[in-house]
């Protein structure tokens, strides 16, 4: 049989074998059909929580042996890491004639990790199969993480507070792409994340962007950010505007937690994939920062509503801004800039902006730069926040033919 009936037979067995397979147990499906297509061994890593290390997934009941490949590898200082962070296929050439290839595992923009495969089938058919089979094992991984207790388990470091397992189960993917736009963002500290929360969303033309800071680094902290979040979804779902969306979240604020001073800040917007038209409004919340051509252009001020859950019933003000291909827009919270170093400096927002700004120049990936982005913030300060600290990046590549 002719190798590219091989690859074949290997996806169409794999494909329908995942609808039946637990996460756990796609290993075992590699070692069963990947070898008909000359692809010898196919390991699964997947990147941690952090995105530090790349954590290799195992049949159940499979434990370490002597001679077997290393269970982590470090995102910053390994092959398979580079292909993780560069997001593309490396190849190294092996004795023998197998060849060792790393492809990162992508749910469309959003990294998953990497697989290691060895191959013992020429170059062209070997990418070629290998970045196939990359992308359904990322659609199956996808398809079972939600509700696998092997995958959360797998990808965190240490225990995790009842709050972040609430933030975190709600979160949309970290990364979303497409011919018009890239979304992407981070939050820390990923295990104990108290009342930071984002969300976006895709709508026909319109893209929504938000993010929220509630007062506290508590469970109540995340019980409030949780509602203002799935409260943002229900009434823009309903067809509420920015402003009555926003009001909306604060008096549900104020009927569940009455007067217990349970507030937060929070920037809600929408863009106009047609139009290139940012609208939004500010209910207490530092400013979004644009980015035009590689350099800071403008923080983009809007007066100010009160933070939701004061219950002052201001008046809210929505704003408007022309956006230009290729802008990137920053939303944030305060723990990326007021936090303090050893020397009690703040990271502050020129040396935040600065850095997305250089590694923009340099043409990284834009998950790549929030992961190099909070790594440089934890490295600042020792390692530990005092804060939640949340980073939401939107970039316009330019409307499309419809």
């Amino acid at each position: 049989m002719k190798l590219p009936h091989q690859i074949d037979r290997m996806m169409t067995a794999l494909l329908e074998a995942g609808h039946r397979a637990t996460l756990e147990q796609l290993p075992g499906l590699m070692a069963e059909h990947a070898p008909q297509a000359g692809l010898d061994e196919v390991l699964i890593y997947l990147a941690d929580l952090q995105q530090s290390t790349l954590r290799r997934l195992l049949s159940p009941g499979a434990g370490p042996e002597p001679d077997d490949p290393p269970a982590e590898l470090r995102i910053d200082s390994t092959y398979g890491g580079r292909a993780f962070r560069e997001m593309r296929i490396l190849h190294k050439p092996g004795e023998s004639g197998v060849d060792r290839w790393w492809a990162p595992l992508m749910n469309g923009a959003e990294r998953l990790g990497v697989l290691c495969v060895h191959a013992r089938i020429p170059h062209e058919e070997a990418e070629r199969a290998i970045r196939r089979l990359a992308s359904l094992l990322a659609l199956i991984i996808c398809s079972r993480r939600s509700y696998s207790d092997i995958y959360p388990r797998l990808v965190r470091s240490r225990s995790m507070n009842v709050a972040a397992e609430m933030l975190w189960h709600l979160m949309p993917p970290l990364t979303f792409s497409d011919a018009e736009v890239t979304i992407s963002g981070v939050m820390e500290p990923a295990y104990e994340i108290g009342g930071d929360a984002f969300d976006y969303a895709m709508a026909e033309n319109r893209v929504h962007l938000s993010i929220f800071d509630a007062m506290g680094h508590d469970l109540a902290a995340g019980l409030a950010a949780n509602l203002a979040m799935t409260a943002c979804r229900n009434h823009r779902r309903e067809g509420m505007d920015l402003a009555g969306n926003s009001e909306a979240i604060e008096a549900l604020l104020l009927a569940e937690f009455g007067d217990s001073a349970r507030y937060l800040t929070a920037i809600l917007a929408d863009f106009d994939l047609r139009t290139g038209l940012l609208t939004w409004v500010n209910r207490g919340h530092h400013p979004p920062v644009l980015i035009r051509g590689g350099r800071w252009v403008s923080t983009l001020e809007c007066p100010p509503a009160h933070p939701l859950g004061f219950g002052l019933e201001l008046p809210v003000t929505t704003c408007h801004e022309q956006l230009e291909p290729g802008d990137r827009l920053l939303l944030y919270t305060d723990g990326i800039i007021e936090a303090g170093g050893r020397e009690g400096e703040e990271f502050g927002t020129g040396r935040f902006v600065d850095f997305i700004i250089r590694h923009s120049t340099a043409r990284l990936p834009v998950p790549e730069t929030l992961r190099r982005l909070i790594k440089d913030i934890l490295a600042y300060h020792d390692g530990r926040l005092h804060d939640d600290a949340t980073v939401l990046l939107f970039e316009w590549h330019g409307p499309r033919q419809r």
